[in-house]
């Protein structure tokens, strides 16, 4: 079966130098047929055209009129699935982007759990503000944090910055004593409890302190948001932001994570952001890599 593109005959005739009044004799034949019998009949043009067809884009572009991204589907549509995946690099980050809203949030979601870690954290802060993470990260992953991720005594010199109040209540929760001393000193003793008791006091730390200590110390050490689980993160994103915001944020990934994205969209959709690409960029393209693909669409 032939496959057919809306190619321009006013300008195939123009670039032919035909007259208008073999216009009618053309209208229903391929551009081969055309250039064939133009070439037959001694047209230079013609011959020219034919030699010139699969190696200049600007000729390429205005037959085909490639500028009309529907002309591209076309082309794009006839192409192997191989082919058509290696064409998701000539896209633009905006056009990556803008391709993500064909995914579901749910999908969304997902892709993002496929990225490393450190690109995903920069989607989140195009999200949230530092404090607003740390506000609403759940407290089982602060505790995490500030037991097991943090250095102690990074985290003692934090601590003494707090209300002694909040420390004395770290302490006597551990050992059932009255605590005193300022906060340096206080800060002292609970650095020197059993590792349990450490940890236990710091757990046992009120809520609105121990997120103001985790804020200080991932905002010293910004490597520290990393420690959060990611899941965490994304029932975060999930529960306080819309597909839009999200797909939006995501333009701040690498390319090279966007591109691989888009091979998970399907066909069919997939071919439909590829007709962002550059038309300069396709009509090379088509040229060097594709020449038996050209041949298809002159052949009509």
């Amino acid at each position: 079966m032939s496959i057919r593109i809306n190619a321009d005959l006013e300008y195939l005739l123009l670039k032919l130098n035909i007259s208008t009044s073999k216009i009618e004799m053309y209208r229903e034949k391929s551009i081969n047929e055309i250039v064939e019998l133009e070439a037959a009949e001694g047209n230079q043009e013609a011959i020219n055209f034919a030699a010139d067809l699969f190696t200049d884009p600007s000729s390429l572009i205005e037959l085909f009129q490639l500028a009309d991204p529907q002309n591209k589907l076309v082309i794009i549509n006839a192409m192997s699935s191989k082919d058509v995946v290696e064409l998701i690099p000539m896209l633009e980050n905006d056009d990556l982007v803008q391709g993500l809203q064909f995914f579901t949030q749910d999908s969304i979601l997902n892709l993002l759990n496929e990225i490393p870690k450190e690109e995903f954290i920069k989607v989140v802060f195009q999200l949230f503000s530092e404090q607003d993470v740390i506000t609403l990260m759940p407290a089982n992953e602060l505790n995490k944090l500030l037991t097991g991720e943090v250095d102690k005594d990074f985290l003692l010199e934090n601590l003494k910055t707090l209300p002694q109040m909040y420390l004395q209540q770290m302490l006597e929760s551990v050992t059932g004593e009255e605590a005193k001393g300022n906060s340096t000193e206080l800060a002292l003793k609970i650095g020197q409890l059993g590792d349990l008791a450490y940890k236990n006091a710091i757990k046992n730390l009120q809520s609105t302190p121990k997120r103001e200590l985790t804020f200080m110390l991932t905002n010293a050490d910004n490597k520290l948001y990393e420690r959060f689980d990611t899941g965490e993160y994304l029932k975060i994103v999930n529960r306080e932001r819309e597909k839009d915001e999200i797909v939006k944020s995501m333009g701040i990934i690498k390319p090279e994570h966007l591109q691989r994205m888009m091979t998970q969209l399907p066909q069919d959709l997939l071919n439909i952001v590829l007709t962002q690409i550059d038309t300069q960029k396709f009509a090379d393209n088509l040229i060097h890599k594709h020449p038996e693909i050209l041949a298809q669409f002159v052949a009509g």
